[in-house]
């Protein structure tokens, strides 16, 4: 079963500062509730060809995993793949400003791909819970960055 997720947000803050604060992988800790821990195997900051080591905690199982950015447009776009472990993943932020003020940022984050191993037996239950899990991060990210105006 393949898996696509997409959440979105919109976050009073301006599209330059919300896209280069999430785009930052160092600070995923802050706002993902799941990742435990990242780690740069290439000297920061991001670009096409970064990879970042990142560990993390999903129903109930460690996860660790290198994701490789394939695509970045600063303050536009960012992608980023795993092709190992039980979850072979892309994830792809966008940004783009929202309102008339420009003074808020429409984010949205989408999940996709296809798991194997202990993935693949409950992929309704994972794509169930990366739901959840995507709306608690984006709301995270939300607070966190309005609450620094």
């Amino acid at each position: 079963m393949k898996v696509d997720v997409l959440a979105e947000a919109v976050i009073a803050a301006p599209c330059g500062r919300v896209a280069a604060y999430a785009a930052d992988p160092t600070n995923a800790p802050e706002w993902y509730a799941n990742i435990t821990s990242v780690d740069w195997l290439t000297p920061p900051p991001v670009a096409v060809g970064s990879k970042v080591a990142f560990v993390a905690r999903f129903l109930g199982r460690r996860l660790a995993y290198t994701y490789e950015i394939t695509a970045y447009e600063p303050g536009r776009r960012m992608v980023m793949r795993t092709a190992q472990g039980p979850f072979p993943m892309e994830t792809i932020y966008t940004w783009e400003s929202y309102g008339q003020d420009a003074d808020r940022t429409r984010m949205t984050l989408r999940n996709r791909g296809e798991p194997s191993g202990f993935a693949s037996i409950g992929a309704a239950v994972v794509v169930a819970a990366m739901r959840r899990a995507q709306r608690k991060d984006l709301a995270a990210l939300k607070a966190l960055l309005e609450a620094r105006r």
